[in-house]
């Protein structure tokens, strides 16, 4: 069963959702349609999956009331650029609950999306589970989110010396950084001095006013206020490199799991590693749906 609506979000923009199945709810921002076409083919070159969310979505349907919505292509199609905020995202997360008659509800995402589920788990008593992959519950990289976000906005605001090519987000971190696929390195990992900047400011300013926004954000403080059961997981080796031209930082993913495993669960998280996988092969559904649908099944006890 599907059906669709739609939700109208802080800044008075509306998203539409597909919501499939039954059982117990769980919003997963993801796009429910695969993506075709040139779009796709670049998302290939980035290793990514243009059916991602489809296939959570037939992953997951049989089990679960499965609210579907791409809070990431809303973003770059309706940018916000002075108000992606922290609470704000959350308030769009709970008006996507609200127009799909949730009153409790999981969460899952992936990235910077999974960021976005802290901070709404922190704000709202309505969760019945959250899942942060690809993300750190405990020490975040949010300052080194924040160069690479500055880098990507004064990159966006630059004279364009050549025609924009590829899509405008990279699968490697969101959509934060905005890039087109450049080069590749030996490994297969992206060569980020090839790599360039295919969105408009406006698109790129949203991140940055995200990640000023939780410039000195604690998350050690703020695990209290996360009272639902918790997963968290992320591949050992989802480590990002960037050099000078993207803020010269390495956002590590992964390695805060496993530096502080035993800290996470004592603070009352379930935490996988996942052994060799990186940023996009730790996002793919392979990888994911045999993590999340067991544990949230437990955890809503269907």
């Amino acid at each position: 069963m599907i059906s669709t609506t739609k939700a109208t979000l802080h800044d008075g923009a509306t998203i539409e959702i597909e919501v499939h199945g039954d059982g117990p709810a769980l919003l997963l921002p993801v796009d429910p349609r695969p993506v075709e076409g040139p779009q796709a083919d670049e998302m290939r070159r980035w290793g990514a999956d243009p059916a991602l969310g489809r296939s959570l979505i037939d992953g997951l349907r049989d089990a679960f009331r499965v609210v579907a919505f791409d809070y990431e292509k809303h973003v770059l199609a309706a940018p916000k650029p002075n108000t992606l905020t922290p609470a704000n995202i959350a308030a769009d997360l709970l008006a996507v609950a609200d127009a799909a008659g949730a009153d409790r509800f999981a969460y899952y995402g992936y990235s910077w999306l999974a960021l976005s589920g802290l901070q709404l788990a922190i704000r709202t008593d309505r969760l019945s589970a959250l899942v942060m992959g690809g993300y750190p519950p405990l020490d975040g990289p949010y300052t080194e989110m924040l160069a690479v976000t500055l880098a990507a906005h004064a990159m966006s605001t630059a004279p364009k010396t050549a025609p924009e090519t590829g899509t405008q987000a990279t699968p490697e971190t969101g959509p934060e950084t905005g890039a087109s696929a450049g080069d590749q390195t030996a490994s297969g990992e992206p060569d980020w001095s090839t790599v360039e900047v295919a969105t408009t400011p406006d698109q790129t300013q949203q991140f940055v006013t995200l990640y000023e926004a939780l410039r000195g954000f604690d998350d050690r403080a703020a695990q209290p206020a996360v009272r639902c059961p918790r997963l968290c997981f992320a591949g050992s080796a989802d480590q990002i490199v960037y050099d000078e031209r993207w803020g010269g930082v390495t956002v590590d993913l992964g390695g805060p799991l496993v530096r502080r495993r035993a800290e996470l669960e004592a603070l009352g998280w379930e935490v996988r590693v996942l052994d060799g996988l990186d940023h996009m092969t730790g996002m793919q559904a392979a990888a994911v749906l045999p993590i999340i649908r067991p544990w949230l099944a437990a955890a809503a006890q269907v």
